[in-house]
């Protein structure tokens, strides 16, 4: 299925329907009094979360969305029917903005959650409404009121605990593919992922254990943040992780070195978000069950070591250290998800202490 995660659409909802002028017209009954019922309500639009759709790929299709009137009142006080609302599934971590004033409308966190888009209009009052003792027989009703009716901007974030980054073709697919469900694509060559995977790892015993969820981020490039690769088009699914995972490797480009790889990723996230480069952080290498990236494996850990960062080692093809890495960042997800803040210096260093929200 094709992975969109913007999409505008239009939504307008329906007008209540307009109140009723009538008398009662009854065998025996010459003077009857006013009976005209009011109006329905028109139906509102609705955005329902939905955890089972991971793409906002049909309503690239649905330029208009539009719930139905109300029907209008009748004679012998009978009200005009309702309409129904118009519910519109769209993915857990959509986010929705007013396309002309760019503020946000909502967002859809949670599976079922709804949030109206588009208000439906009221029904007008039935003349019955307007009888008084000096005018028995009003013959005015109220016409319903018109719907909302405005542009949006949709636009989907991937919710997850760890967010993987790094260079393309560092490993992030097979990492997510050893630990989880997920298959995203794996080849050898860059830009494989082209959009976001998530993963849901599940970390000890059947009664005790930490379940979170990983997501796989296309490779980023120096300029990410202004738009270079795949850039802030993916930037943005970090945005709501909890810890990031930061793959390096040693690359056969004698242009590519994994320290200053690391580096120019960092300032893109500081240039994208200043919040999210404060995130704790696990750097790892990956691939270690390639020569050349076990015997640089000395040189990086000293180069890193100068920075104040603890490296880790991993192979994702031959599961060497994943088990350990899986196991931390379940402890990391657990404590943020309690309240337990880490400072970004804990992730990176394993030195810092942990301090609570205040």
């Amino acid at each position: 299925m094709k992975f969109v995660d913007e999409c505008a659409v239009r939504v307008v909802a329906g007008a209540g329907g307009n109140g009723c002028v009538a008398f009662r017209r009854e065998k025996f009954v010459p003077h009857g009094g006013p009976s005209g019922g009011d109006g329905g309500k028109g139906g509102s639009v609705v955005l329902v979360g939905d955890e089972g759709l991971s793409t906002l790929l049909d309503l690239t299709y649905a330029h208009t969305l539009r719930a139905g009137q109300g029907e209008h009142g009748q004679g012998k006080d009978c009200y005009g029917r309702g309409a129904e609302d118009l519910l519109v599934r769209v993915p857990v971590g959509t986010r929705v903005f007013d396309a002309e004033s760019k503020a946000l409308v909502g967002e859809v966190l949670a599976h079922d959650q709804r949030l109206v888009v588009a208000r439906g209009g009221n029904g007008g009052r039935g003349n019955m409404h307007f009888a008084t003792p000096f005018d028995r027989a009003p013959r005015r009703a109220e016409p319903g009121t018109p719907g909302e009716e405005r542009s949006l901007r949709l636009e989907l974030m991937v919710l997850a605990d760890v967010g993987l980054l790094g260079y393309p073709n560092v490993g992030k697919s097979t990492l997510i593919r050893a630990v989880s469900k997920a298959r995203p694509k794996v080849a050898d060559y860059p830009f494989t992922t082209l959009q976001p995977h998530l993963g849901i790892v599940s970390v000890g015993g059947a009664n005790d254990a930490t379940t979170f969820a990983m997501a796989d981020i296309p490779g980023l490039i120096p300029g990410a943040s202004q738009g270079a690769g795949l850039g802030i088009r993916f930037l943005k699914h970090l945005e709501r992780t909890r810890v990031l995972v930061h793959l390096i490797t040693v690359d056969h480009d004698p242009e590519r070195d994994p320290v200053r790889d690391y580096v120019a990723l960092r300032k893109e996230l500081e240039a994208f978000d200043p919040g999210l480069a404060q995130r704790p952080e696990l750097v790892v290498v990956s691939k270690n069950d390639l020569p050349h990236v076990s015997d640089a494996w000395k040189s990086l850990q000293a180069r890193f070591r100068r920075k104040g960062i603890k490296l880790r080692r991993i192979s994702a093809a031959t599961g060497e250290g994943t088990k350990d890495l899986m196991q931390q960042l379940a402890e990391m997800v657990q404590r943020a998800r309690t309240g337990t803040l880490l400072t970004p210096d804990e992730g990176a260093l394993g030195t810092g202490r942990p301090r609570r929200k205040p």
